[in-house]
């Protein structure tokens, strides 16, 4: 290979580079303000987040929340920041991934694309608001049930939850029920690439169920509740899964008899 070879195939490197650099710098900038932003109103956001336990206990006053070290509140509100900063900046970050992505792509394959990078913010807020309306006040309600009352020589036993420990289950939750959200998406692209088919997501439906109880327990705080409202979702996901890839391997299927059928003529 000569040296004006070498130079060509460098230029493009380095303009790949500087793009890479360029995207980087936009969602990390971004990422930065929403974090700003968050951070002022973190205390704010706290008490949105407070609202399913709200809803276990009945109502505000009957909760009580408390940290235990001088810098603990300060900390759980930087946590939060970065998890809200997460939320916002992600679009932004998303689209400069496609940017940098697409120009690789066939016209098609961008058409393919498209949908996916849609559909994973989508399903992540759907497993967020089903922890926020349904799985955190069921799991809140069911802590809040093995509290004693005194009277009769017992003690008094009442729950005054951390507000680190009480951020960090709902962030866990959140995270959790997001990414199992994203079966749908995975099991698509996984049929897309050829790896498995309908029939295949069919005959392993028993394993998925296990797997998906084992995930659900690992993920998820050690309380039936919280696994059960994890695990049902999710294996109804893989459900509407194998229809998706039902619908893919139709429109695949029909794309190819397209091309037979001009291949021909």
């Amino acid at each position: 290979m000569s040296q004006s070879d070498i130079d060509a195939t460098k230029a493009p490197l380095i303009e790949h580079l500087i793009e890479l650099r360029s995207r980087l710098i936009k969602s990390i900038l971004a990422f930065v303000i929403a974090f700003g932003l968050c951070f002022a109103v973190a205390g704010h956001i706290f008490n949105i987040l407070l609202v399913p336990y709200e809803l276990a206990a009945g109502s505000a006053a009957a909760i009580r929340l408390q940290y235990t070290a001088p810098q603990e509140y300060f900390i759980t509100q930087i946590k939060l920041a970065m998890f809200g900063a997460g939320f916002i900046s992600f679009p932004i970050v998303a689209s400069q991934i496609y940017k940098f992505v697409a120009p690789g792509l066939y016209k098609n394959e961008r058409a393919a694309f498209l949908p996916y990078l849609i559909a994973t913010p989508v399903l992540f807020l759907l497993g967020a608001a089903f922890v926020y309306f349904l799985a955190m006040p069921l799991a809140m309600r069911f802590f809040l049930s093995m509290q004693q009352v005194s009277g009769d020589g017992r003690p008094s036993i009442e729950l005054i939850a951390r507000t680190s420990e009480y951020l960090s289950l709902i962030m866990t939750l959140i995270f959790a029920f997001g990414i199992c959200f994203q079966t749908p998406v995975v099991l698509t692209l996984l049929a897309r690439a050829g790896f498995i088919d309908s029939q295949w997501l069919i005959d392993k439906r028993r394993y998925a169920i296990v797997v998906v109880f084992a995930i659900a327990a690992v993920l998820t705080p050690p309380d039936v509740i919280s696994q059960i409202a994890l695990a049902v979702p999710t294996i109804l996901l893989y459900e509407a899964s194998i229809f998706v890839v039902k619908m893919v391997e139709k429109k695949q299927a029909e794309e190819k008899a397209e091309e037979d059928a001009s291949a021909e003529s």
